[in-house]
């Protein structure tokens, strides 16, 4: 009888306890907290820096190139033969100063120079308004950018840098 007596009592404690009002956990949504992105790759940047390389060999120039990747990540750097050595760095730079503004720098430098709002852009650090840097784009998002020093002028620097999409596949620089 005393087993009895605790067994029912043991099955009301656990019915009564199980009552409680269920709280909901709200759904977390994934999409919410992580963003798939595009990026540009090493087999990527090694295609685009061929085409580059032989735009500038068109005309007769040897440069240096920089190809960032869409977090602004050197994937592929080059310094052509007898290059200064300050060309490289500068490529860099025009690649991330082109991904961070989604702007060539030959168009960035050019409203710069025409809005005195816009000026004293080149006190911006890593920022540099010279020719040469393009964004690179997929399917409307920039997924990396590229910078060329060395061309010999503003012109030069751009033509090279845009010669590096891959348009077969949708990669381009404008």
């Amino acid at each position: 009888m005393k087993s009895i007596f605790i067994l029912i009592l043991s099955i009301s404690t656990a019915c009564f306890g199980q009552s409680a009002a269920e709280t909901k956990i709200p759904q977390m949504v994934v999409g919410n907290y992580v963003k798939p992105i595009d990026n540009l790759t090493l087999e990527a940047a090694v295609e685009m820096t061929k085409r580059m390389t032989k735009s500038a060999f068109s005309l007769n120039k040897k440069v240096s190139i920089a190809v960032l990747d869409a977090s602004g990540n050197i994937i592929l750097l080059t310094r052509g033969d007898g290059v200064g050595p300050h060309n490289t760095e500068a490529a860099r730079r025009k690649a991330y100063t082109a991904l961070s503004t989604k702007t060539s720098t030959l168009l960035l430098l050019r409203n710069a120079e025409a809005s005195i709002d816009a000026k004293n852009l080149n006190t911006v650090t890593e920022l540099l308004l010279l020719s040469g840097g393009v964004p690179v784009w997929f399917k409307g998002n920039v997924i990396g950018s590229v910078g060329i020093a060395g061309g010999g002028s503003p012109e030069n620097d751009d033509l090279i840098a845009k010669a590096a999409s891959i348009e077969e596949i949708g990669i381009t620089t404008k």
